[in-house]
């Protein structure tokens, strides 16, 4: 099982703290699933998603979510954004997708620390994909993307190996 490597530091919403852990140990899961896949060489289903095409652009898709999650956040509840470098072009991703990951990780433990817990589910914002959002609702989406996708993959690598 992946380690969380957030530290001990004060969140003011133990709610963020905890979903910006959980969003760590999923997206590393996912990435060990997907190193997996990669490996056994995984076909993906034909599908007209353009992030579905291969695993490449699997990664990036799920990396690349990963960041505009907590910059759409940062953005609702105005706060800096949090400087997250654009996720690796699927071209260069598998040489690149370790140290992004540790980016993105360290990056996300950032800005909610200080965040007053009710500005959590006080209003909800548009998404990006024109949904409404609270932002605990976006944190719980951003824990649940890579989940999905693991299951996804998860299931392909069974089917694909027996």
């Amino acid at each position: 099982m992946i380690q969380c490597s957030m530290n001990e530091g004060s969140y003011k919403y133990n709610g963020a703290k905890a979903l910006v852990a959980l969003q760590e140990i999923h997206i590393k899961e996912f990435y060990n699933t997907w190193k997996k896949a990669k490996e056994l060489d995984i076909k993906l289903p034909i599908t007209d998603d353009p992030f579905y095409k291969s695993l490449n652009t699997l990664l990036y898709h799920v990396l690349r979510s990963s960041r505009g999650y907590i910059v759409w956040i940062c953005s609702q509840l105005k706060l800096p954004d949090p400087k997250i470098d654009e996720a690796p072009l699927p071209e260069i991703i598998i040489e690149n997708a370790e140290k992004f990951i540790e980016h993105l990780v360290e990056r996300w433990k950032l800005p909610l620390r200080n965040v007053e817990p009710e500005l959590f589910e006080d209003k909800v914002y548009k998404s990006n994909w024109d949904v409404d959002f609270c932002i605990e609702s976006m944190l719980e989406h951003a824990v649940m993307h890579p989940i999905r996708h693991k299951y996804q993959l998860d299931n392909l690598i069974r089917q694909q190996t027996k």
